[in-house]
């Protein structure tokens, strides 16, 4: 058995062949690899995913140990998307994981070619650049003649939250309890511009508070492993339903 066949043999078993090629077949890009997208990159490697763009402007920061994929103490100070490019061949040597040193934002936006994609993932922090990304990836239409428009999925906020079982994923004018959806809601509101389609976030209506004050060079909320790791795992749950749903019912 050659060595590609072995490694999602297992994957194989419960999907399909034809599933798997489809998934194989497929673009996706992540922006923001901290501690939810660095998961779901590494979801989406392992369950055949092998054409992947990574996009974060970062390098590995001490702090970052406790949540992120790549993250340890002998990556501190690596660009963060090669350092997560290193990791995810060592999955899938022949994995094509393009790795972009760049920012999101409504100024660079066109240098990403997202409609090139069949999926577009958010893990973003900042709320503007978020927000930006948003009402791109909901513009392009659902359907057309040569092709679909590429899904978008989107994490909510993954910070001060401990209990995995309040994780869930509904349609983003949904959401409850989450005060980075509360906070997009009224941005969108504020300037009358909104998103062209419905889309599916991961988010939890819990909201601790942090026990400790906040360092000043750092400014991030609590947040811990189990839990950035759900959020970004049911991402890229949320390609891979797509991608079997879509075949089921003959989609491309």
């Amino acid at each position: 058995m050659a060595i590609q066949d072995a490694i999602f043999r297992r994957s194989e078993l419960l999907l399909g062949n034809e599933v798997m090629e489809r998934i194989a077949q497929k673009r996706v890009i992540i922006f923001g690899v901290g501690g939810v997208g660095s998961w779901c990159a590494e979801s989406l490697v392992r369950s055949g995913i092998s054409r992947l763009t990574i996009v974060d402007s970062d390098c590995v920061c001490i702090t970052n140990i406790n949540r992120q994929l790549m993250a340890t103490t002998k990556t501190v100070g690596q660009v963060k998307v090669e350092a997560l490019k290193e990791r995810l061949l060592t999955i899938n040597p022949s994995a094509e994981i393009t790795a972009l040193q760049k920012i999101f934002t409504q100024e660079t936006a066109e240098e990403f070619e997202l409609d090139s994609y069949d999926y577009i993932i958010d893990a973003i922090d900042s709320l503007k650049d978020k927000a930006a990304l948003i009402l791109l990836a909901t513009s392009f239409p659902s359907t057309g003649e040569d092709r679909r428009g590429p899904k978008f999925f989107s994490s909510m906020g993954a910070a001060l939250k401990l209990d995995p079982t309040r994780i869930q994923i509904t349609e983003f004018w949904k959401v409850k309890g989450d005060p980075l959806a509360r906070a997009l809601r009224n941005k969108f509101k504020k300037e009358k511009l909104f998103p062209k389609r419905k889309f599916q976030c991961v988010y939890s209506d819990e909201l601790l508070e942090n026990k400790q004050p906040i360092d000043p060079d750092d400014r991030g909320n609590g947040s811990i492993v189990h839990i950035t790791a759900i959020f970004g795992f049911m991402l890229a749950g949320l390609v891979l339903g797509d991608i079997n749903a879509r075949s089921l019912h003959g989609d491309s």
